[in-house]
């Protein structure tokens, strides 16, 4: 998760990937390929990003004596380019997926065991190999991953006197408190889209609750926490139709005092050499709770072309672009967080005002961790429960057709 505006993601069906990569892209490479020139396709549609991914490609691709192409498309369109390519057999060399679609062309077997290639986990922490893995199979590789945090503008809480909240309680007292003429105290992504989902986890997860049971009575005061924000006129109504970059509009507006977000913001917010902001961790119901996150990010993958010394060439790439080095120099790029527990340790010194958000890292989770194919069907059905609850339903009642809409669409899928 990252950018200003994210279209809504196209929610493919596992069946739909099975039938193209396993009918497609299994039965090797149609078109004959340039053997020094290699492409990875991927989200980099942003200046900066393609910008950056642009000079790390020239680096490694020096160090290979390759040439590597970057093929950029919006985030919401890779895997189904990825899948006409597939039809097509043109897949390139090296896709980056969001982590959070990944399995789902993994579950077609149309990803290539990157251990198998030669790519080492040892320096990367255990939760950000699971974030990369579908089924104890390492597909994807991250060069740095992301969370959300609380950012708060010092001056609005100095001048009322109140410190950063920790706990539920503080924060919606402190969010009261901030709320005042167009200013609300908390602003926040609900919208229908993973944006909103995205944001939902860390209350989710903080309190307890789990995806494989949405009408579970944790998931359910989750949701009526963000009902009683909303209620309190602590959050704008148009939450329910906010992206995060809305959010980050909003607190660098002034209209907001605090946001949940995350560090893709960070550029933006450093434009405005007046707001003075800082970050900590989400609050969680009680002291003492671990405030368990998203890990967000995408991951590097070599999809299963039946080229062999391609594929192992792309093993490569993939292992130089997600090397420490290259690690270190995207992540303070881009202000996300190593995936190299060595890079991380450095970017945490040379960045010590994000030290929160790799606090938050830490105990992040990747959000297809336990459904794996089957998260895009519980990701739809949240985003229908917070429109419906937002708007004036019961939390119980809307999470409760949730849980029913995600079994249905989960029906068939293996866990």
């Amino acid at each position: 998760m990252r950018g200003r505006r994210r279209p809504r993601r196209a929610v493919t069906s596992f069946a739909a990937v099975s039938v193209l990569v396993s009918g497609a892209a299994l039965t090797g490479c149609a078109q004959e390929r340039d053997s020094d020139v290699y492409t990875v396709m991927n989200s980099s549609t942003d200046e900066s990003y393609h910008r950056w991914d642009a000079e790390a490609m020239a680096r490694c691709g020096t160090r290979l004596g390759v040439r590597i192409d970057q093929q950029s498309v919006p985030a919401a369109q890779v895997m189904t380019k990825a899948l006409r390519m597939a039809s097509s057999k043109s897949l390139p060399d090296i896709v980056q997926f969001d982590a959070s679609e990944m399995p789902t062309f993994a579950e077609a077997g149309g990803l290539v065991d990157l251990r198998a290639l030669g790519l080492a986990t040892d320096d990367i922490p255990q939760g950000i190999v699971d974030f990369g893995s579908y089924r104890g199979t390492y597909y994807g590789a991250a060069r740095s991953v992301n969370t959300l945090a609380l950012f708060y503008d010092k001056d609005a809480l100095e001048q009322a006197g109140l410190e950063v909240p920790a706990t539920w309680d503080e924060l919606r007292d402190t969010a009261k408190k901030l709320t005042e003429g167009k200013r609300y105290g908390l602003a926040l992504s609900a919208g229908g889209a993973e944006d909103g989902v995205f944001q939902f986890t860390p209350f989710m997860w903080s309190n307890g609750g789990d995806e494989t049971e949405l009408d579970g009575p944790r998931v359910v005061q989750a949701l009526d926490y963000w009902k009683a924000l909303l209620q309190d006129g602590s959050l704008s109504r148009s939450t329910v139709n906010w992206t995060q970059a809305d959010v980050n509009d909003q607190f660098m507006a002034g209209n907001a005092a605090m946001m949940i977000n995350g560090p893709w913001q960070v550029e933006t917010l450093n434009t405005d050499t007046s707001l003075h902001w800082g970050i900590a961790q989400i609050p969680v119901p009680q002291a003492g709770d671990a405030s368990v996150g998203p890990l967000g990010g995408a991951v590097l993958t070599v999809p299963r072309t039946g080229d062999t010394d391609r594929e192992q060439t792309a093993g490569r790439i993939v292992a130089c672009l997600a090397g420490e080095k290259e690690q270190l120099t995207y992540a303070l790029n881009s202000w996300m967080v190593p995936a190299n527990e060595k890079a991380a340790t450095v970017w945490r010194e040379r960045v010590p005002e994000l030290d929160a958000l790799a606090d938050q890292v830490a105990e992040a989770r990747s959000r297809t961790a336990q459904l794996g194919a089957g998260w895009p069907a519980v990701s739809l059905a949240l985003q229908s429960a917070f429109q419906s609850a937002l708007t004036g339903r019961s939390s119980e009642a809307a999470l409760k057709h949730a849980q029913q809409r995600a079994t249905s669409g989960n029906r068939g899928t293996r866990p």
